[in-house]
């Protein structure tokens, strides 16, 4: 039987908890204003992954919908994204990889956990682990 995975999100900009392990930011945009040697300083992330972020085209197809009503149709085409685009797949199975490991955080902007997609990819990553993806 494995070891749980060392796994857990977090909200990009929020102060870092004991555990966390390597930040990894899942979103498509960088943080407007920002240098790039201060992510890490200013609690952001410590490494930007824009392929475990929700695509461009999702999030223009969400942006003028309400978001808690949409959110099973925005989980659902994000979970297909995820897991028909190569690269992304191997995302989610090298997450996994290092989370056997090591501690890893998957972050986002959004305040709301339940209605993000960090949500959706804490489980993809766990499929992944398990050998489900």
């Amino acid at each position: 039987m494995k070891p749980p995975l060392k796994l857990r999100t977090y909200g990009i900009g929020s102060p870092r908890k004991r555990g966390e392990g390597l930040r990894i930011g899942t979103v498509r945009f960088l943080p407007r204003g920002v240098l790039k040697k201060n992510y890490a300083k200013f609690d952001y992330f410590d490494v930007w992954f824009p392929a475990l972020a929700p695509s461009r085209k999702l999030m223009a197809w969400a942006k003028p919908r309400d978001f808690e009503e949409c959110w099973p149709e925005f989980a659902r085409r994000y979970e297909r994204e995820m897991l028909t685009q190569t690269d992304s797949r191997q995302a989610l199975i090298l997450i996994a990889k290092l989370a056997e490991r090591t501690s890893v955080s998957v972050g986002c902007y959004c305040g709301d956990e339940r209605h993000c997609h960090r949500s959706v990819l804490l489980d993809l990553i766990k499929r992944a682990a398990a050998g489900k993806v």
